[in-house]
């Protein structure tokens, strides 16, 4: 017979590895992200991945995030004449473009020293790949070489976390010469306009989107720094930019002080958005903040001897000019946002992007919010009531990144409720931010016994 003590003891190691047991099993369902190497289309590559996204990166060619994939839908563009290979430093003349995403110096130029001519190692040579981080966030550093005629080395660490599609970088400039200098770090990130990548079927509905500077620097609210002046494909409405993609060669630069872009496909209804902070007492280069850069005729069809680029849109966020002294560095963070939403793009919040803004009517059946939005993180839509007695939330439905959001709803809202808003509430409890703020219409009728509020 066991003693009563030795019972206890033994029941007592009984439940505690089952509360392990069932911790590990809770661990193994929960998702997660993942660092892995792997072979991507030819190329030596490591790829970041979680249930949202799935990250390619080559550091072989320049240090680049080569693809971006989201609910099956790859964003980025790649060279089809490029795939899988690496092409050494000196043979060619000038850039060689394989897509995807990666580092640029500003101002770029061949007319004196301040500014940098193109191509070389930063573009397209060997940067080294660490592990920082498997977990709750997995993140990697690109570590790329010095570049001699600028002197300066660009290190970025790309990072992802466990459930969220979102995307963060941190880039860094070092100044490695032995004499300060001045430049802007660039993101440049390529989206195909055509379907398949690099193939005649081209895409009419692709956008750039950003908005402009009501105290604009530039006519317009933007600078078409090449390409026809007249060209089509720039319209301005309710203060933000379109740029259509429409196989035109073209650049236009924004000095936009909203710290947003985003590249709208309207054929697949999928859209990026990336952000970046501007500093109003900042200089950037030539005043733009952000750029847009499509290929067309007559790069497109170039009869050099160099592989045919495009059919693409490039998005570029700029960094202020910082002077550096030798040795000294200068960071600068981005996010991604991807999402489903189409042409009806229409601006961007901290927690989605707005196709048809919101909207409260009051009908005899209750209160009917509605609006087209498409959402950041997966969470539930909150609105939240005001007005004198007629404050209060409620719930009004799940969301995912993946899926487009249709908000159509009656509810019984507080009578003196005068405005709505609609926040999205991540699966963490977390308040997002709103979508949208309105007025009620018609508004309540107001008692007269009520002050004006």
């Amino acid at each position: 017979m066991y003693s009563t003590s030795a019972r206890r003891c033994f029941l007592e190691w009984v439940t505690l590895l089952a509360l392990v047991a069932l911790t590990l099993q809770c661990r193994a369902a929960s998702p997660g992200c993942s660092v892995q190497a792997t072979n991507y289309l030819g190329w030596t590559a490591e790829e970041l991945a979680n249930p949202w996204v799935k990250l390619e990166i080559v550091p072989q060619i320049g240090g680049r995030l080569i693809q971006v994939t989201f609910g099956g839908h790859d964003f980025l563009y790649i060279n089809p004449q490029l795939k899988g290979q690496v092409i050494a430093e000196g043979k060619g003349d000038g850039e060689r473009n394989y897509g995807g995403d990666k580092i640029w110096p500003l101002p770029e130029g061949e007319q004196d020293e301040q500014h940098w001519s193109g191509g070389g190692n930063l573009d397209s040579g060997p940067f080294t790949l660490q592990v920082l981080s498997r977990g709750p966030t997995c993140a990697v550093r690109l570590t790329g070489p010095v570049n001699p005629e600028i002197g300066q080395r660009y290190i970025r660490d790309i990072s992802i976390g466990a459930d969220t599609p979102v995307i963060s970088f941190h880039v860094v400039m070092q100044n490695m010469s032995g004499y300060p200098q001045t430049w802007s770090e660039q993101t440049i990130t390529e989206y195909p306009t055509s379907n398949p990548a690099g193939s005649e079927n081209f895409n009419k509905k692709f956008w750039g989107v950003t908005a402009v500077n009501p105290t604009s620097a530039y006519l317009n609210g933007y600078h078409v720094r090449t390409g026809p002046a007249e060209n089509p494909a720039f319209s301005v409405s309710d203060g933000t930019l379109r740029v259509h993609w429409n196989d035109i060669e073209q650049e236009v630069w924004i000095d936009s002080p909203s710290g947003w872009l985003a590249a709208v496909d309207g054929m697949s209804g999928y859209t990026m958005v990336e952000r970046h902070r501007v500093d109003p007492t900042a200089e950037y280069p030539s005043k733009a903040t952000i750029i847009f850069y499509s290929s067309g005729e007559p790069a497109r069809h170039d009869q050099k001897t160099e592989p045919r680029e495009g059919p693409f849109m490039e998005a570029e966020l700029n960094s202020p000019m910082v002077e550096l002294a030798p040795g000294e560095s200068y960071a600068m963070d981005t996010q991604w946002y991807p999402t489903r939403m189409g042409e009806d793009f229409k601006t961007t919040t901290y927690s989605g992007v707005i196709g048809t803004p919101l909207t409260a009517t009051a009908t005899p059946a209750g209160l009917v919010l509605s609006g087209s939005f498409g959402v950041f993180y997966a969470g539930d839509l909150v609105a939240h009531f005001y007005g004198r007695g007629g404050g209060g939330t409620a719930k009004l439905m799940s969301v995912t990144p993946t899926e487009p959001v249709q908000l159509r709803t009656t509810l019984q809202a507080p009578p003196n409720a005068t405005r709505v808003s609609v926040h999205l509430v991540d699966s963490s409890g977390l308040d997002r931010g709103p979508l949208g703020e309105v007025l009620v219409n018609p508004p309540p009728a107001r008692d007269a016994r009520t002050p004006m509020q």
